[in-house]
């Protein structure tokens, strides 16, 4: 037997080996791999932000807009009708969309706040990013309306009720009393158009206690909202030179301007029990806020440049706006305040579908590029093994 023959065949189990290095092995491979999902696990958690639940926030009061279209109403107009041939299916798929990303979404953050607690305290010091803290208790309260599986009358829903608006309050002693108590944090310099999420979410919360028939935890809760948002609009109004910080990119929650008024104009209406005076003039003011903004599109020129999840903040208001707006029409009866409802229902729906659309191609974007890389890694080791 040649010498070749008489030495034992040895198992290799490199799996890449350079001619300068030491072979990988698998166990190192496993390593690395885990390693890089560590990596990129931690990179996703910094990244992410409350200002992400605008998602969320979109899409449970889309649901909500839906729930009240296609409800039956007894002689309803025909653009009215129209709305009511979507199938209840389409209501429940949405719902269902909408409650697992906000739980997504709410999981994350959560890890977030475990693992890089000093990225959230910093977000909380911040003067927009604390305002969207409001965003996912928000979003919450709005799944909780629309739900199609628990009725306003149970228990459960007063539980789940108190424990969204626990954290609501609480921000809300943070905040109010930091607007006239603290020399850096007065209102009148911290003051912008993010600011009004602490009034909607007060507004919300008024609107599904009304509707599970907790009439005075709805009037505190709206006398709280309004009272600010008075005092709000009036110094967003006046611009000092502290309300002049939100960068172009953010400039789409201008549109919050006339999603407080909407709101309020709906959580009145629930409290009242009919569409009264007050909740008409709250209804025309955040009409008018809207055409007011959307009459000057350069405002928003920059900001539309590149995808980013600020887009969202268009849809929150809109739909705001839509479902003030049925809500009148079905009080009115008019042609012209169906023909207001139905166009703003319908771009209101539009804007929603166009964005979960951008958005899901701007997140597979990534992920492609991610596995591409992740290909050429694999293709480079085959040819240091040859």
């Amino acid at each position: 037997m040649s010498d070749n023959e008489k030495q034992p065949q040895q198992h290799n189990i490199a799996l890449a080996k350079d001619h300068h290095n030491l072979p990988i092995t698998k166990n190192q491979s496993n390593f690395n791999s885990k390693i890089k999902n560590q990596s990129s696990l931690s990179t996703i958690l910094t990244k992410i932000h409350a200002g992400y639940f605008r998602i969320s926030l979109s899409l449970s009061i889309q649901a909500l807009l839906w729930k009240i279209l296609i409800e039956p109403i007894k002689d309803a107009h025909v653009l009215r009708h129209i709305f009511t041939m979507i199938p209840s299916t389409a209501l429940i798929l949405l719902w269902t969309i909408s409650l697992l990303t906000l739980l997504t979404l709410s999981f994350l953050y959560l890890l977030k706040c475990l693992l890089h607690f000093d990225k959230v305290k910093e977000e909380f010091f911040n003067q927009i990013g604390v305002n969207y803290m409001f965003a996912p208790w928000i979003s919450w309260l709005l799944l909780l309306e629309s739900s199609p599986i628990v009725p306003p009358a149970t228990l459960h829903y007063k539980i789940l009720w108190l424990v969204f608006v626990i954290p609501v309050v609480i921000l809300d002693v943070k905040i109010y009393g930091q607007w006239f108590t603290k020399g850096k944090m007065f209102l009148s310099m911290v003051a912008n158009p993010t600011s009004q999420m602490s009034v909607i979410g007060n507004l919300v919360a008024a609107q599904v206690a009304s509707v599970m028939g907790w009439k005075e935890s709805a009037i505190c809760l709206f006398s709280l909202g309004i009272a600010h948002y008075l005092v709000l609009f009036v110094t967003l109004y006046q611009r000092f030179p502290g309300n002049n910080k939100i960068p172009a990119m953010l400039r789409p929650v201008f549109f919050l301007f006339f999603a407080a008024p909407s709101m309020a104009s709906l959580a009145w209406h629930s409290i009242c029990g009919y569409y009264d005076t007050a909740s008409k003039m709250l209804f025309f003011l955040s009409l008018f806020l809207f055409l007011s903004l959307v009459s000057r599109p350069l405002l928003f020129k920059k900001s539309m440049k590149k995808f980013s999840v600020a887009w969202w903040a268009y849809s929150f208001p809109l739909t705001a706006l839509a479902i003030a707006s049925a809500q009148y029409a079905h009080e009115v009866k008019g042609i012209m305040a169906h023909v207001i409802m139905f166009i703003l229902s319908l771009i209101s729906v539009l804007v929603c579908i166009m964005l979960m659309i951008v958005s899901a191609l701007n997140i597979r974007m990534p992920l492609t590029a991610r596995n591409l890389s992740s290909k050429q890694e694999v293709t480079s080791e085959k040819l240091d093994q040859q």
